[in-house]
């Protein structure tokens, strides 16, 4: 009874997690700030597909933190040769909700 109680926990959590996305308004930004030029959901283009991103990042408590600082001042290297722009005019709320359904695997609005 114990364990059902923690898997329900543990689901729901996941859940909320997941309802907290607002995709309309990160798909929003993504088209906006070009974003999707270079990634897609589930295949890569120029850059990783954001379910792979998703993947890597899954259980690591600093993705947040990490991915916010990549999309304000870019960088290379972590998925091959060609550096990911910086994007300093987003604000730091546009960059959690992109940052934030990236990691939830980029779900449809």
């Amino acid at each position: 009874m114990k364990q059902f109680v923690i898997a329900t926990l543990m689901l729901a959590g996941a859940a909320s997690a997941n309802a907290a996305v607002d995709a309309a308004k990160a798909q929003e930004l993504a088209n906006k700030n070009a974003c999707m030029g270079c990634h897609q959901v589930d295949k890569k283009l120029v850059g990783p597909a954001y379910k792979d991103v998703a993947a890597k990042y899954k259980g690591d408590k600093n993705a947040v933190a990490a991915l916010s600082k990549k999309v304000k001042g870019g960088g290379a290297g972590v998925w091959g040769p060609v550096p990911m722009p910086a994007n300093p005019n987003l604000s730091d709320a546009d960059v959690k909700i992109l940052v934030d359904w990236v990691l939830a695997g980029a779900p449809a609005k």
